[in-house]
């Protein structure tokens, strides 16, 4: 029997805001944890300006490579919000006043407010699918493998609440965390690369912090195999216990 087919994500944040730093961005660690509990893993994230030919340029080449492109960002009613342009461009499609997203504005907007500013957020890229908003109404849209979503945090997970159902999923990946307290990863590292390089069916991580004047260092094992998953970290722990037995916990200051 063959190796199930690995189901893999890219995502791609739109906004001149994130890269000034205006704006912080609070929607890959969302995406990321939406995407791992389904057994989809997030592979690239990507963050380009408001500027339609870096929206395609960076849509065809994370298209052709994952199954999934999520996006966030730039589909508001302003003339910077120009995803849908980008994605439209993108797939060789007309954008046209889709009348479902049309008629979704208006729940929330009187006709008499309906602006062209407004319509903006009506404009869909021809044969895409509608993205829910419970939020505020106005829809993203899905269109091939790429997933357009707004860049507001509450109205993204809205959004990724409204397609759960209808992605491929695969068996969620498991995480494992191990504290080794202020045990500095240069005393670590060359053992931890062995244990790894011994369960290769999982992905073994390192990840430092400085806290209060102490080292407070956590390794982390993640897969898609309990057993597998289980098996490296005892391994570690066993690793870690002994070096701390023989004092590698702390450095030699001289």
């Amino acid at each position: 029997m063959s190796a199930p087919q690995s189901l893999t994500a890219a995502l791609l944040v739109i906004g001149d805001e994130i890269l000034s730093g205006r704006t912080k961005d609070k929607n890959i660690g969302t995406v990321a944890d939406f995407l791992a509990a389904r057994g989809i893993e997030l592979r690239e994230v990507r963050v380009v300006p408001d500027e339609i030919g870096e929206i395609v340029a960076a849509l065809d080449a994370m298209r052709r490579r994952h199954t999934y492109v999520f996006t966030t960002g730039g589909i508001g009613p302003t003339h910077d919000d120009v995803t849908a342009d980008a994605v439209a461009a993108a797939f060789g499609v007309p954008l046209i006043e889709d009348p479902r997203a049309l008629a979704l504005l208006l729940q929330r907007v009187a006709p008499d407010d309906l602006n062209a500013a407004r319509r903006r957020m009506a404009r869909i890229p021809q044969g895409a699918d509608l993205v829910e908003n419970t939020v505020s109404k106005a829809p993203g849209f899905w269109i091939g493998n790429v997933i357009v979503m707004a860049g507001v945090p509450a109205i993204v997970e809205s959004m990724l609440a409204a397609v759960a159902p209808k992605l491929k999923g695969g068996a969620p990946v498991i995480s494992r965390t191990i504290d080794v307290g202020n045990m500095p990863e240069g005393a670590y590292a060359a053992e931890l690369a062995l244990e790894a390089a011994r369960h290769p069916e999982v992905s073994v991580g390192s990840y430092p912090a400085y806290r209060e004047g102490k080292f407070a260092n956590q390794i982390v094992v993640r897969g898609k195999g309990e057993a597998q998953v289980e098996a490296a970290v005892e391994a570690i722990q066993t690793m870690i216990a002994k070096l701390r037995a023989a004092g590698k916990d702390k450095y030699t200051i001289t």
